[in-house]
């Protein structure tokens, strides 16, 4: 195991997370299981693979909440994975699949954002494995990683391993507005913070060669999935989501947080729902709507079709963007 060292962010504010526990009773229900996942390999490129729960090709499309995603880049010198998972279980299901691709050492390992279910299993990696994360990521871990365990158990369950994680960060940091590249050996990634995304410490993995980018919670899922405004910048997210957009080839296969991979049309799924609460939102601070007014008036019926749909929209997005837009 990694020794103890620093420590992760913060998940959300307190508005964020009484929104969330409104409409979900999350320890008794969690969103997902971390002690019966199953994590399936796809291959997207020579030594290029995706990881993700192995539900999601029957139900990701369905607006079913899956698992966090993975990624395993192999290069001549070794191999770099994207999110080293929540547990100890999945964290060794991840390195039974590198072991299933190739016989070079895990030399890397990038956090594409500082929650517990991308991060956690930075505790249980060899100390041979350098970590790559944000700095923000990073101060965020070293003032909240109690809190952030007692949510992240709050939200998943008791005796899902989460109880066994000490802290444990990045060992070199992406500066906001930064970027890094990092040869494995034939092959470059490319590791860049695009702005705020869902936390003001996420950070972008980008294969050019294969047109591959793991997105990290910025697309936590496929449409009708939605994106979860926890920090409440509605502004700054939609606009580093268009920067993304803008950045991608029109072929380019798109890794979200918590699904299979898809192509750009799903991003702007996402952009497109955070335009539509912009304008909303906008029109009902126009009219001198309370915010219990614009959550009832702002319904967005569209963009049903995500399980989450209820508590996710209502009783975090719009709020999130009734507050940041109260504030511009």
């Amino acid at each position: 195991m990694r020794t103890l060292k620093n420590t992760l962010l913060k998940l959300a504010g307190g508005a964020a997370l009484s929104a969330m526990a409104i409409g979900h009773s999350f320890a008794a229900e969690p969103v997902w299981d971390a002690n019966t996942v199953e994590l399936e390999l796809k291959k997207i490129g020579k030594g290029v693979y995706a990881v993700y729960d192995s539900r999601a090709d029957d139900m990701a499309g369905k607006g079913v909440p899956m698992a966090t995603s993975s990624g395993i880049i192999v290069g001549e010198d070794g191999v770099m994975i994207v999110d080293t998972m929540m547990n100890e279980r999945l964290n060794k299901q991840l390195f039974s699949l590198v072991k299933s691709v190739t016989d070079k050492p895990v030399k890397f390992a990038v956090n594409t954002s500082f929650h517990g279910d991308h991060s956690y299993g930075n505790y249980f990696l060899p100390e041979s494995v350098t970590v790559i994360q944000h700095s923000n990521a990073k101060k965020y871990v070293d003032s909240h990683f109690e809190n952030d365990t007692q949510f992240m158990i709050q939200t998943f369950g008791e005796n899902r391993g989460i109880e066994d994680v000490k802290a444990s960060t990045g060992d070199i940091l992406i500066a906001e507005n930064g970027q890094i590249n990092v040869d494995l050996g034939g092959r470059n990634v490319l590791i860049k913070d695009f702005g705020f995304a869902q936390t003001g410490g996420d950070v972008f993995v980008w294969l050019e060669e294969e047109k591959v980018i793991w997105m990290g919670n910025a697309i936590v899922s496929e449409k009708p999935g939605l994106p979860w405004l926890l920090d409440g910048h509605l502004v700054a997210t939609l606009n580093t989501l268009q920067s993304v957009y803008d950045f991608l080839p029109n072929d380019a296969l798109v890794i979200p947080g918590h699904s299979y991979p898809v192509d750009k049309s799903d991003l702007k799924w996402n952009i497109d729902y955070l335009t539509d609460v912009k304008s909303n939102v906008s029109n009902a601070v126009s009219k001198g709507y309370s915010l219990e007014e614009t959550v009832k008036s702002v319904t967005m019926n569209d963009y049903r079709g995500y399980a989450l749909f209820d508590w996710v929209h209502p009783g975090l997005n719009i709020p999130s963007a009734y507050k940041d837009l109260t504030q511009h």
